[in-house]
């Protein structure tokens, strides 16, 4: 539903400004609170978080790690420096990995595509140092890549020393955070879309060993639920990060240290219920829509459309719409030449008059200077203009 659309009908825009109804607040009640050292529920689009605990805390990710593995060889693919169906050779290392496996064997010949597989549907620690081998040449030097690419994403408190996320040798800190990996679990989705649909894949056979399904138990008891991970070790406990999608809203959850394969999933469960439940995300403005129409002075054209570069969208309590208000601030005189995403103001959003958001207001096209006499023409009128209005 796009509100702007809806708030028109309700109000008036009056040079940026759009009025609302003034409707009593939405009853929400208290988030659940969860079994589990630390979790997070986030709304995939918008990033912002509906619940959450301890969600900053250093833990260790167990094959959450994993994550981060995919997520550095589909980009590889995706930057062109990697084919799907490019063949890697099987180390001893990557063979005698233990834990869960896709039972590759050492000297085979196995494709990425087979391996960025073993590595999502069945979290193979045999396939995740495959993948790093093949990448980066050791899999030390890929955790110097992954914890690179961590940095990129805002990743602050996230360290890894290996691409398994089995616990690391020789005093090494491996570790990161129910928000750090939301984080990723958002690249995932939206800078890999390409490769996303692997996460929900149900199970994944790999040479003579029977298929062997995805760890991720939602997947087969909520239609909603289409990814991503399971993690498990003594010391992180039972993990999972997952996200689900349901009448145009995605979430994204991650849970760390619940106390058993059923628990993470039900503990996951209680907290998409909730966001689904309570709240939505909604359209407040489309990117490249005209917001209002500013006087252009000494431009070849006479007008100039104002608007957002992106959709401006917010996660917002069910029922919270009517309490939507809008607000433009701009600047008082614009002058040619404007290039198109220039900044000429701001549009700041209240829900039930708190400031949620506040977004740059930009020129949707270029305007070029008009010639000489009709600029100087125009700086007459200007000057008149403010002379009468002061």
């Amino acid at each position: 539903m796009n509100i702007h659309r809806h708030l028109q009908r309700l109000g008036t825009f009056l040079i940026g400004i759009t009025a609302t109804c003034a409707l009593a607040e939405p009853i929400i009640p208290a988030a659940p609170q969860l079994a589990a050292t630390s979790y997070i529920l986030m709304d995939a689009e918008t990033g912002q978080v509906l619940v959450a605990h301890n969600e900053h805390e250093q833990m260790p990710p167990a094959s959450l790690t994993k994550l981060m593995t995919s997520y550095i060889a589909e980009r590889e693919i995706l930057e062109g420096r990697l084919e799907l169906t490019d063949e890697t050779l099987v180390s001893k290392k990557a063979w005698q990995m233990p834990g869960s496996r896709m039972f590759i064997e050492v000297g085979d010949l196995v494709t990425i595509e087979d391996l960025l597989r073993g590595v999502i549907i069945v979290s193979g620690n045999d396939a995740s140092v495959a993948l790093a081998e093949h990448i980066a040449g050791t899999e030390d030097l890929f955790a110097q890549l992954m914890n690179k690419y961590a940095e990129n994403l805002g990743m602050i408190n996230t360290h890894f020393s290996n691409a398994s996320g089995l616990p690391p040798e020789n005093g090494q800190e491996h570790y990161s955070s129910a928000y750090d990996l939301a984080l990723l679990s958002q690249a995932l989705i939206y800078d890999n879309a390409e490769f996303y649909p692997l996460y929900a894949e149900r199970s994944f056979k790999y040479g003579p060993v029977s298929a062997q399904p995805n760890r991720n138990r939602l997947l087969g008891t909520n239609p909603d639920v289409d990814g991503l991970k399971t993690g498990h070790t003594e010391e992180a406990g039972y993990c999972l990060a997952a996200s689900a999608e349901r009448d145009g809203m995605r979430l994204i959850s991650v849970v760390m240290g619940t106390r058993s394969e059923d628990a993470r999933a039900q503990e996951t469960q209680k907290l998409l219920t909730y966001g689904f439940r309570f709240f939505r995300t909604a359209e407040v403005h489309q990117g490249g829509e005209s917001l209002h129409t500013m006087r252009i002075w000494g431009g070849a054209t006479k007008e100039l459309s104002l608007g957002l570069t992106d959709d401006l969208k917010l996660t917002i309590a069910r029922g919270a719409e009517d309490m939507i208000r809008t607000e433009l601030s701009i600047d008082s005189v614009i002058k040619a030449p404007v290039a198109a995403g220039d900044a000429l103001g701001e549009l700041i959003v209240y829900v039930d008059d708190k400031e949620v958001s506040r977004q740059p207001v930009v020129a949707l096209k270029t305007v070029e200077q008009a010639g000489f006499f009709a600029r100087i023409w125009d700086l007459i009128l200007l000057f008149f203009t403010n002379l009468f209005s002061s």
